[in-house]
């Protein structure tokens, strides 16, 4: 498999295969709204966007980055939303830029939107794919945010090589600015425990697909039958 990573600015053209890595924190906060019983989750191009959304859909659940805002449910924080039961519901999410890289690729055939939580089902749906070219979208940090780059790293990696050891690629993610960040309180709508759900690995057995449905891009989750299958430990 031919792997790229390239940042949001660096994409030119749809590639055939996309996989959007935000770690910290959308795309786990997307998994976990999944594991919490969410039927999909519109990515917004823009908060006005999330806004009109949840305007023509009040039943919707819209997240944002950053505080608290009014019009706004809750905030893009994997530690607050595991107490969220959203049963049957659609989430509509605006991120700095997990959501924008998901955009940007719109137009591939095949998109996925990752984190370690999903890395393993991720890995295992492109070895479905037989894919022979796929471009991994860095999002964090103008394409540079090494937590970003060590989950997408270490996806191509899973891919291709069965058995790959996380742990160092774990490590990277916690020692990155992103953790630092997050644990120290510089970023707002923070829940004490995100940097340690974000570096759950492989926590969820099932990828995330994100495709056009009408105007909106939409992400529902895709269950890899030989993660759920598996006897429990």
């Amino acid at each position: 498999m031919d792997a790229r990573f390239l940042g949001i600015a660096d994409l030119v053209e749809a590639p055939s295969v996309a996989v959007v890595v935000d770690v910290m924190r959308a795309f786990t906060v997307t998994a976990w709204a999944f594991a919490q019983g969410a039927e999909k989750i519109v990515l917004a191009e823009s908060l006005d966007e999330a806004l009109a959304l949840k305007a023509r859909h009040p039943d919707w659940v819209a997240l944002k980055d950053g505080p608290p805002a009014p019009g706004f449910d809750t905030v893009n924080s994997p530690g607050l939303l595991r107490s969220i039961d959203l049963g049957g519901r659609t989430v509509v999410q605006k991120t700095t830029a997990g959501t924008v890289g998901a955009l940007a690729v719109k137009e591939a055939p095949l998109v996925l939107c990752a984190s370690f939580v999903v890395a393993e089902a991720t890995a295992q749906l492109l070895q479905t794919r037989k894919s022979d070219s796929v471009t991994f979208v860095v999002t964090g940090d103008d394409g540079q945010a090494d937590e970003d780059l060590a989950c997408a790293q270490y996806i191509a990696r899973r891919a291709t090589e069965a058995g790959t050891d996380a742990a160092e690629f774990l490590r990277r993610a916690a020692k990155s600015r992103a953790a630092a960040e997050l644990a120290e309180g510089v970023r707002q709508g923070v829940h004490p425990d995100d940097v340690a759900l974000c570096l759950e690995v492989d926590r969820f057995p099932f990828a995330m697909v994100a495709t056009l449905e009408g105007s909106l891009m939409v992400l529902r989750p895709r269950a890899m039958p030989s993660l759920t299958d598996e006897d429990p430990v």
